[in-house]
């Protein structure tokens, strides 16, 4: 009885060296649009050489809001309030090949968008 027990995390031990290599993209832009189009042109660039994708996972917005003075003197109780959306989505990619990493890289994404990529 002792050693099936020890038997299974042997087993998965094995489960995870082999699915240890993992491609973590972070894309963020002000207008969700530019975002999904982007988005949509990652995972059809990985597709392309048969990778394993995970995602889009849409990540919470981060919502700056900023509170000026509509005027410098007399209307100073009188106030505007702006704030910035900024968007985010994550993508996993699974044992990506070298191709599907150069691929990624020659990429061509519109401006306003920004792309963190951590190999894990």
């Amino acid at each position: 009885m002792t050693a099936a027990k020890t038997a299974k995390p042997r087993a998965a031990r094995a489960k995870k060296a082999e699915a240890t290599h993992r491609l973590r993209i972070k894309v963020r832009a002000y207008e969700h649009a530019v975002l999904d189009r982007s988005v949509k042109q990652i995972i059809d660039t990985a597709a392309r050489y048969n990778a394993t994708v995970i995602g889009p996972v849409p990540l919470p917005i981060d919502i700056k809001k900023y509170t000026v003075n509509r005027g410098a003197f007399i209307d100073k109780d009188s106030r505007e309030q702006f704030e910035m959306r900024i968007h985010k989505r994550m993508i996993d990619i699974l044992n990506p090949e070298a191709k599907v990493i150069e691929a990624l890289t020659n990429i061509d994404l519109p401006s306003g968008v920004s792309i963190d990529v951590k190999m894990m």
